[in-house]
Formats: C-alpha cells, structure tokens, sequence
C-alpha cells in the first residue's frame, strides 16, 4: 500500500513537470521578431511627373550613362541610381517600369522627370504633366554612397548661381554648384551634406522658413559630375 502510495506521488511530479515544460516553451517572445518589407512596400510616393528629350538626348546624365530618351530611364531627386521603379499614371491607369539614371526634376511640384519613351508608353507626352504613383520594384544590389542636400535655385546665368552660393555659404556653411549640361546649361546650387534624408528635410524645413525661395531635398551622390 505504501509503495502504491509512493509511485503515485513520484507520478504526480512528473505530470506536473511536463506541464510546466509546455508552458515556457509556448510563452510569448519578450520582444517582436522584426520582418522585411516586401519589395515593393519599402518605397511609395505620389506626385505630378514630367518627362524630358532635347536638348539632353545624348548627353551624360547624373549618373555618368549616356541619356538616350528612347529609352525607359528617369530622374528622381533621391533614389539611387539603378532603382527599378513602377510608374502609375492615375489620370488613365498605365503603367510603366523605368530605372533610375538621372537627378530631377529641379521645379517644385514634381518628383520624378520620364525619358520621352516612357512618358509616351502612359500617355504623358501631350498633356506633358500628370499626377502618378511611382513603387519600388528593386534596389540596386550595391548601393553607392551619398549625402542629401537642399536645392535653393537653377540658374541659367552661373554668375547669379555663383552670388547665391556665396550668400548661402555664408549662412549655412556648406554650399556647392552642380552643373547640369544642356542648351543652355542649369547651374544648381545646393546648401548642405547631410548623412539622412531626415536631417535634410529639416534642413529643406529651415530654409523655407527662412523665404529663401525653393528648397527641395536631393541626393548628393559619391561622385556627382559638374560639381563646382
């Protein structure tokens, strides 16, 4: 009887150690597991696009490549050059699938400058304007360096973008020309070289408050050709 009683106990721990057991094994994580984005999710933005052909049919390009407008390229201010980009034009849902080689558009009011093929292939060409959508497809495998800045004029006479330059300079420190080549040629003149887009936004921010005419954030590249 004693020796029942015994195993009965010696029984009764086991289960409950079992129980136990299962418990710390389906407790919840102290801390979430973070999950990727899916590809096209890390980048969505909305805005009016242009397109451009002549006169930089031809001519290097932000990036070094040789613009040829017939083909499905385009310039953004911030992307990295090499980003597949999916473009939805909203007035008549076409699409179309460009890559990143260029920086612009340099006019307030629009993210993103179409090579003359790709604005034909969503039907921008006539109306030359049109509000789309742009999603990331991919990134580049190799992602170069660069800095953001905020541009605060284009000018077509670089003896005007020379006299800004130097009145920003003196304000804010950092301050360059970027030339951007054509007929005629648009001297840039850019304030700044932050590490993060968000330290140019604020940047962008100060500046506007400060009436210094338009101040959009754009990419500093590595490398950037025509910087003075």
């Amino acid at each position: 009887m004693r020796q029942t009683f015994l195993t009965a106990i010696v029984l009764g721990v086991a289960l409950l150690s079992c129980g136990e057991k299962k418990k710390v094994r389906a407790a919840t994580p102290p801390h979430p597991v973070a999950r990727a984005a899916a590809p096209t999710a890390f980048f969505e933005e909305t805005g009016m696009a242009s397109w451009y052909g002549h006169p930089y049919h031809g001519r290097a390009s932000a990036s070094g490549e040789i613009y040829d407008m017939e083909q499905m390229t385009a310039a953004h201010r911030t992307l990295p050059f090499g980003a597949q980009i999916r473009v939805h034009n909203l007035s008549n849902e076409k699409t179309v699938d460009v890559r990143i080689t260029d920086r612009g558009p340099f006019i307030d009011g629009r993210i993103i400058d179409l090579s003359h093929a790709a604005a034909r292939s969503i039907g921008l060409i006539g109306p030359g304007v049109a509000k789309v959508r742009l999603e990331m497809i991919s990134a580049p495998a190799a992602l170069a360096p660069g800095y953001y800045g905020v541009q605060v004029g284009a000018f077509k006479v670089r003896e005007n973008a020379e006299r800004l330059r130097r009145e920003m300079e003196t304000q804010h420190g950092s301050c360059k020309m970027v030339l951007r080549a054509g007929e005629p040629p648009l001297w840039r003149v850019l304030v700044g070289r932050e590490p993060t887009i968000d330290g140019a936004n604020a940047l962008a921010q100060r500046l506007r408050q400060e009436k210094t005419g338009q101040a959009f954030v754009v990419r500093i590249d590595a490398a950037p050709s025509g910087t003075f």
